[in-house]
């Protein structure tokens, strides 16, 4: 029996309890809204993943068709319309690319579209891309608005006196927008603003003011972010800089990891000859609780290409930041 003839003999039901979500983007997302998804159903007790199934009894080898994922590295998956995947910022170890630890998104293995048996009236499919779209994250506000509800009343307070009977819904939608970053991608932010031209001297965007959320303690921290690169015929719009700092400071972040992505994303943006990024942060967790030292800042640096291979280029970049 072919995997064709096996998908097609499945109901929708099915199809969906046995598909394994845990490959796909925010699939823990989806866990937790299952029951609002379009998609989904209820578990049954029983059935297998696809993977199980296919194993279970022996069949002929699946020959892959035209376009088909089955069989292609998961790299070398390209949309159709010969579009190509979103650039992801992987840092690289030593000339290798680290293997994914289970904290970044992946390809999905089973790839499904609006066409797939069980999922046609599934909003969150994209056939050109071949993905399956989780809901938006503006569909977790209910979950999210009875957690904070929850978490008013551990603290003693009463949810329903006046004062905080919206709070809940107030509090899960500042943490969306303090964590926005988390739906944008630098594609996107670009734009198509990057721009041939025939310049090889210092570019510098500094004091870009810069908010953030500590992944320690879920209090802010906030600064400024100063950037220089050095453009090899190609020079990005200078407020694609600040929207870089935007993408990555909307998430819950330590300020170590947030200085070098901005410095990989202007990287992957021109391709220049070096990136200097400095970011100058002062840390409420720091404030107003443990030791509280009020007047303290944490500086980070990160240094590419020349940057970090020239002294006098570096000297160069931290003399213009530092200048008043």
């Amino acid at each position: 029996m072919s995997f064709t003839r096996q998908l097609s003999e499945m109901s929708a039901s099915e199809l969906n309890d046995a598909i394994d979500d845990t490959n796909f983007p925010q699939a823990h997302i989806l866990s937790r809204g299952r029951n609002n998804s379009v998609c989904s159903t209820s578990s049954t007790s029983g059935t297998s993943s696809l993977a199980d199934r296919a194993l279970s009894q022996p069949e002929e080898p699946v020959v892959p068709q035209p376009g088909s994922a089955v069989g292609t590295p998961t790299d070398e998956l390209v949309p159709s319309g010969g579009a190509t995947n979103r650039p992801r910022l992987i840092l690289k170890t030593n000339g290798s690319i680290p293997e994914n630890d289970g904290t970044q998104p992946t390809t999905p293995m089973t790839p499904r579209t609006s066409t797939t048996p069980g999922h046609e009236k599934c909003t969150f499919h994209h056939d050109l891309e071949l993905d399956h779209k989780p809901p938006t994250r503006e569909a977790l506000l209910p979950d999210m608005a009875r957690s904070y509800r929850l978490l008013l009343g551990g603290l003693g307070e009463n949810p329903d006196r006046q004062g905080l009977i919206k709070t809940p819904e107030r509090a899960a939608k500042a943490m969306l927008y303090f964590t926005k970053g988390y739906d944008q991608c630098l594609e996107d932010v670009l734009n198509g603003a990057v721009f041939d031209e025939d310049h090889d001297e210092m570019v510098v965007v500094k004091d870009i003011e810069m908010f953030s959320m500590c992944e320690h303690h879920l209090v802010p921290f906030y600064g400024k972010v100063s950037i220089g690169y050095l453009p090899c015929n190609k020079i990005l719009g200078l407020s694609k800089l600040a929207r870089i700092v935007e993408i990555f400071s909307r998430r819950l972040q330590v300020q170590e990891r947030l200085t070098k992505q901005i410095a990989v994303a202007v990287t992957q943006a021109v391709q220049p000859a070096g990136v200097a990024v400095v970011v100058e942060g002062v840390h409420m967790c720091m404030v107003m609780r443990g030791v509280q030292k009020i007047n303290s800042k944490t500086v980070t640096s990160t240094m590419l290409g020349v940057f970090r291979d020239d002294h006098k280029t570096r000297e160069e970049f931290l003399n213009l930041v530092n200048s008043k």
